[in-house]
C-alpha cells in the first residue's frame, strides 16, 4: 500500500489545505506563551501553570540554564511549526514529516520542562500534548 502525500490534498477542496495549515501555524505559535513566561518577560503567577521548574533539568543545571535551554527549543518548536503550516498550505511534500517532526518535539519540549505536579494540568500543556498526538495521528493517516 503506497502512502499518499501532502499533494494528495490538493485534489479535495483548498479548504482542506488552508484550515489545517493556519491550525498547525497558530498551534506553533502557542508555544510562544511559554517562551515568554520562560524569558520571565510577565511576572509568573501560580494560576499561569507552567513554571519552567522542569523535573528533570532544574536540579542539574539549575533554574536559569534550564529557563534558557526551554526558551530556545520552545522558539524551534515554534519556527518549525510554522514552517510547517506554510509548507502544509503550499502542498509541499516535506510538510507531513516536518509537522510529525514539529509535534513530537512539542510533546518532548513539554514533557521535559513539566515540573512533575499535576496541578493546573491543563496550563502546563495538557491540551497542547493532545493536539500534538492529534497531529501526529492525522499526519500519519495521511
Amino acid at each position: 500500500m503506497e502512502r499518499s502525500n501532502i499533494s494528495h490534498i490538493e485534489l479535495s477542496t483548498p479548504m482542506a489545505r488552508i484550515l489545517p495549515g493556519i491550525f498547525f501555524i497558530m498551534h506553533g505559535l502557542v508555544h510562544m506563551w511559554y517562551f515568554v513566561l520562560a524569558r520571565r518577560i510577565v511576572p509568573f503567577k501560580g494560576e499561569m501553570g507552567w513554571s519552567c521548574k522542569s523535573w528533570l533539568f532544574t536540579r542539574l543545571i539549575g533554574d536559569a540554564a534550564t529557563r534558557t535551554l526551554a526558551s530556545l527549543l520552545l522558539v524551534s518548536v515554534t519556527i518549525a511549526f510554522v514552517t510547517g503550516g506554510i509548507s502544509f498550505l503550499a502542498g509541499q511534500s516535506w510538510a507531513r514529516p516536518l509537522l510529525l517532526a514539529s509535534a513530537a518535539a512539542s510533546i518532548l519540549v513539554l514533557g521535559l520542562f513539566w515540573d512533575g505536579g499535576l496541578k493546573l494540568i491543563v496550563q502546563k500543556g495538557l491540551i497542547g500534548v493532545l493536539i500534538d498526538i492529534g497531529i501526529l495521528v492525522g499526519m500519519l493517516m495521511i
